[in-house]
């Protein structure tokens, strides 16, 4: 693969999964900072001082205590769903490949052969990181719901009593 210069189309496809991938780890990154944001303002009712209106005090409280720390789970698991698909990697075998001659006609040879497994790796990759962060994304979400929701409730708590 690296013996002859490569197709044009070739390195324009190669440029464009490589500019996708960026732009996916990109996403990835702040869809991972958002979480930890998310997950410190999930639990500033249990870290708050105590008289702030969204403090919780967890011995009188232990409902809206455990309610709080249920809504931050969906975020944690969300950073992990993001991690996860940070670290996916494009990997791909030569295996059956080395020492082999190259063909007469190049769509067919060994580099081509090679071309075919490393976009298959990236694209395989990609969309693998795609699926993550769409689900990175569901997960922040719901956990954001559930985390709205529990401080709906503390607030109501503290007005009605």
């Amino acid at each position: 693969m690296r013996g002859e210069n490569p197709a044009p189309g070739f390195i324009a496809d190669l440029e464009f999964l490589e500019n996708r991938d960026l732009d996916l780890s990109v996403r990835i990154g702040g869809m991972l900072a958002f979480n930890a944001l998310m997950v410190t303002i999930g639990t500033h009712p249990i870290s708050a001082s105590p008289g702030a209106p969204l403090s919780v005090d967890a011995a009188s409280q232990p409902g809206l205590t455990i309610a709080s720390l249920v809504g931050v789970a969906p975020l944690i698991f969300s950073s992990a769903l993001c991690l996860r698909a940070l670290l996916l990697g494009e990997e791909f075998d030569t295996e059956g490949l080395e020492g082999a001659s190259t063909d007469a006609d190049p769509t067919t040879g060994d580099a081509a052969r090679l071309q075919r497994r490393l976009f298959a790796a990236f694209v395989h990759s990609i969309d693998a990181q795609s699926h993550l962060l769409r689900r990175a994304v569901v997960t922040s979400a719901i956990g954001g719901a559930m985390t709205l929701t529990v401080w709906v409730a503390i607030l109501a708590e503290k007005m009605s009593g």
